[in-house]
Formats: structure tokens, C-alpha cells, sequence
């Protein structure tokens, strides 16, 4: 679906349930997002979420396959979670973006996301997107400063602190204080 110099990001499909699996059980996954380790369920469950964002939203997540090798590294994308963390962060399209250990470091993160977010901003109507990051999240707080990401406020999800970020769609102005 989007070709970048080194990537390829394209939709799931019923076939990526194992990829799924494997993406979700990777350690630097799950110290990246916690929670226990998921079941082939659970990927089945995310994989049909992904799905439905597509099918009802127009928009949602992507597996990044690296062109070289051909292997999956990671899913990039934009998707409504509906996480709970309040009027300014539910409802607005959230970037989300998790890879590999074996991937980081080279810059597959930037490279996607951007990709993704270039895609989003000419398909959609929205204006702004969202992202949720804990503190302790330099790598991820780092590469969302990168895409034009801003913290403007923290939140509580599944009993731990984030900071919520926002992005403006380069065509739009910035949020004002009072909005």
C-alpha cells in the first residue's frame, strides 16, 4: 500500500495472524507497551481491530515489512483506541507505532512513520492526531518529537502515566490555548 525506499507498509491480512503473535511476544514489544505476554487469541483479536478500523474508518494500522528481507518489523499506523483518556485525546485519530528489537536503532520507525502519517494527512479529514507515550519512553518520545508530535498534557491508562501528545496537520494551524 505505501512503498518508502527501504520499507513496504500494507494492510493486514488473515495470514498475518502469526506475525501478529510474533510482533506482540517480541521482548522489546513488550517492554515497550507492557502487559502480559498475548496469546494467538490475542492476535487474532487485534488483527480483526485492525481490520474494522479499515472497514469503518477508512484508516488504521499497517505491518511494516522490510524490503530487503522481506520480513515483518513492526505496525505503524493511525487508529481510534478509545483508551479513556478524555475529550482532548478520544474520538482524534492516535499514531501508534511498535517494532522489533532487531529493528531498532536503524531508523524503520521514522522512515514508516512518516510514510504513514504523509498518507493520513492526504486522505483524511482530520486535523490533528494524537499519540499516548510513558516518560520512560525516550526512543518513542524522541521519534514523535521527530513527526511534529508536542506533549500537551498527561493522562492515566491501565494504571499508568502517559503523556498525551498531539500533531497538527501541516496544513492546519496550530491549536490556540483557548481551543
Amino acid at each position: 500500500m505505501i512503498d518508502t525506499e527501504r520499507l513496504i507498509l500494507r494492510k493486514h491480512t488473515v495470514e498475518d495472524t502469526e506475525l501478529v503473535f510474533q510482533l506482540g511476544s517480541d521482548p522489546a514489544v513488550l517492554q515497550s507497551i507492557g502487559g502480559p505476554l498475548p496469546s494467538r487469541e490475542d492476535a487474532w483479536h487485534r488483527l480483526l481491530r485492525y481490520a474494522g478500523h479499515w472497514r469503518l474508518l477508512g484508516f488504521g494500522m499497517l505491518a511494516v515489512f522490510e524490503r530487503d528481507t522481506n520480513q515483518c518489523i513492526g505496525e505503524v499506523g493511525l487508529a481510534d483506541f478509545r483508551r479513556g483518556l478524555g475529550g482532548d485525546f478520544d474520538g482524534v485519530p492516535e499514531a501508534a507505532w511498535v517494532f522489533t528489537g532487531s529493528s531498532h536503532g536503524k531508523g524503520f520507525a521514522l522512515e514508516a512513520m512518516t510514510a504513514a502519517l504523509d498518507w493520513f494527512d492526504q486522505q483524511a479529514v482530520f486535523s490533528r492526531s494524537v499519540c499516548m507515550i510513558e516518560a520512560r519512553n525516550t526512543a518513542s518520545i524522541r521519534l514523535a518529537e521527530k513527526l511534529g508530535f508536542s506533549c500537551y498534557g498527561q493522562g492515566c491508562y491501565k494504571h499508568h502515566e502517559v503523556n498525551k501528545y498531539e500533531r497538527m496537520r501541516p496544513d492546519r494551524p496550530p491549536r490556540s490555548e483557548t481551543s
